[in-house]
């Protein structure tokens, strides 16, 4: 064990044999008229979620949806997501997550893989749906919000034969890097990641005992980040992705209330923490670079906030400083984890009480192993410190892609997920992520780490947001160069900015030049497509 694994926490969990759709059950079964989520004017409490939910699952299997079918959600964040979220699983079918906002070709290319035969969509965006629709699976689309309108009256989900054993989700990832691929997400995996996230961030074990699913307490342990039955978050990522959608798995078993803002605005977020009284807010390094740079930051009460949790991407010590003085009253955890790992992998411990480290992903979580191997190969395991390429194992690791058995069999092997994620691990075991080693350059034959370089230019007075790619250079290899978004209010001298990044490394590694942009683009879940930055790049020299 850890010398500072986090004192009375388990080392190893039980995980009950449930699926995914009996989370939401336990959950209103537990806290039945406490307010689940707030979606402007309408709230619902975990009992009315729980309703529609079933309703939307009598529906689906009406329309002739059977046990495996795929089910597309093509739906922005908000009640009808979440009802028709559980209303698939509760009707025994697989749920197909799509960025609602994707263009036709893309969701056609989803359509035709998953073999989806029903879709919830939003009529905002149903037109792309039908465009995309021709030729697939597709037999029926749902419009929200009529969901409400076919309510049985019917207070149990059909019966089904679906097991833990069972795909739950189909969850599209890759974008940044070249054509998503569908994982395969088991009921299981969502289970065992939702009780890991139960007993390292609420102190609570999901048990089944007696045979009935419940909450209970781990003994001793006391001032966790978020307290069952107490908690409010406010969502404003993509429930279609998973760092968002395990979340709120997560939360809702535990009682928390889910405010729905829409999607992300700094001034609109700030309001809802302010409002709502929010205790937990969870987001990625380019929400939080924006948060902290909106005027009305210094005028909110935040002071009811107890969590920031971070996702996506590692966050710079500049930015990690800035928090800390905004929600002076929360605990600020990263995290690390990936869709072919269901949601989390590694985090801060959300005790009062337990040891974190500034900058690192935390721990691996309960009968999780990370490994750091040699890049490439992956043949040799690296010792304390060593950088190398992530390997992961767990309960949490999903069962490869649909359709891709080459991809399947090249990213997981034995048990083990290579992730493609670069990092190290200190002697005390506390994991640090370096970057994407499909974004690691060469220089002279020197290792450059963009990660190094974005902290140092997160670092400058004028600059909000900054990433480095690399440029082909064929004297030297490849060369770093920054794109950076300025302050609120401030002019970025691309001179002065590269003065200040040499100052503060070794001359292989220093920026060789900086592009100033209105804004970087990000992918649904926060992640900066550093793919489109590099063929803008390829533009900019071209010219």
């Amino acid at each position: 064990m850890n010398a500072y694994w986090p004192a009375g926490m388990p080392v190893s969990l039980d995980y009950p044999e449930l699926t995914v759709g009996e989370l939401l059950t336990t959950a209103a079964r537990l806290h039945g008229d406490r307010t689940a989520v707030i979606d402007g004017p309408e709230r619902l409490t975990f009992t009315q979620l729980h309703a529609r939910a079933v309703a939307f699952a009598h529906a689906a299997r009406d329309a002739g949806v059977r046990d495996g079918d795929a089910v597309l959600l093509h739906l922005p964040n908000s009640v009808w997501f979440l009802a028709g979220y559980y209303g698939a699983l509760l009707a025994g079918a697989t749920v197909v997550l799509a960025d609602p906002r994707q263009p036709a070709p893309a969701l056609r290319a989803q359509l035709l893989d998953s073999g989806a035969v029903l879709t919830a969509s939003h009529p905002d965006h149903v037109a792309t749906l039908r465009a995309a629709a021709p030729e697939s699976a597709l037999r029926t689309i749902v419009l929200v919000p009529p969901v409400a309108d076919v309510i049985t009256g019917q207070a149990t989900a059909p019966e089904t034969a679906v097991t833990p054993d069972d795909v739950a989700h189909i969850a599209y990832t890759g974008g940044t890097t070249g054509e998503p691929k569908g994982v395969r997400v088991l009921h299981r995996n969502v289970v065992a990641n939702v009780t890991q996230m139960t007993a390292w961030r609420a102190a609570h074990l999901l048990t089944t005992d007696d045979g009935v699913p419940r909450l209970r307490p781990i003994p001793g342990l006391h001032d966790a980040g978020v307290s069952p039955g107490n908690a409010v978050t406010v969502s404003v990522a993509p429930l279609f992705h998973a760092h968002a959608l395990i979340n709120v798995n997560f939360l809702l078993l535990c009682g928390t209330t889910i405010v729905l803002p829409g999607r992300f605005h700094p001034e609109r977020l700030l309001t809802a923490i302010e409002d709502h009284r929010a205790t937990y807010v969870t987001g990625s390094p380019a929400m939080w670079h924006a948060l902290l740079d909106s005027p009305g930051l210094g005028i909110r009460d935040l002071s009811s906030v107890q969590v920031i949790s971070s996702g996506a991407a590692p966050m710079d010590p500049a930015t990690l400083r800035a928090l800390a003085a905004a929600f002076p009253n929360a605990i600020i955890s990263e995290g690390y984890g990936l869709t072919e790992a269901t949601c989390l992998v590694t985090a801060a411990p959300l005790l009062r009480g337990a040891r974190r480290k500034p900058g690192s992903a935390g721990l691996p979580i309960f009968d999780t192993t990370v490994q750091i191997r040699s890049p490439g190969d992956g043949a040799a395991v690296l010792g304390p410190d060593e950088p190398g390429e992530l390997w992961v194992r767990g309960p949490q690791v999903t069962a490869g892609y649909l359709n891709r058995p080459a991809d399947t069999a090249g990213q997981f092997a034995g048990g083990w997920l290579r992730t493609g994620d670069l990092g190290r691990i200190d002697e005390e075991g506390f994991v640090f992520i370096t970057g994407r080693a499909k974004d690691m350059l060469i220089y002279k034959g020197y290792n450059v780490y963009p990660r190094e370089l974005e902290d140092i230019l997160h670092a400058h007075p004028d600059v909000g947001a900054a990433a480095v790619v690399a440029r082909p250079v064929p004297e030297v290899g490849e060369e770093p160069v920054a794109f950076v978004v300025p302050r609120r209010g401030a002019d970025v001298d691309p001179e002065a900015v590269m003065a200040f990044v040499a100052e503060r490394v070794l001359p292989y590694k220093k920026v060789r030049e900086v592009h100033v942009v209105g804004a970087l683009p990000t992918s649904p879940a926060g992640k900066i497509l550093k793919a489109e930055l590099r063929a803008r790049l390829a533009t900019i020299i071209r010219s």
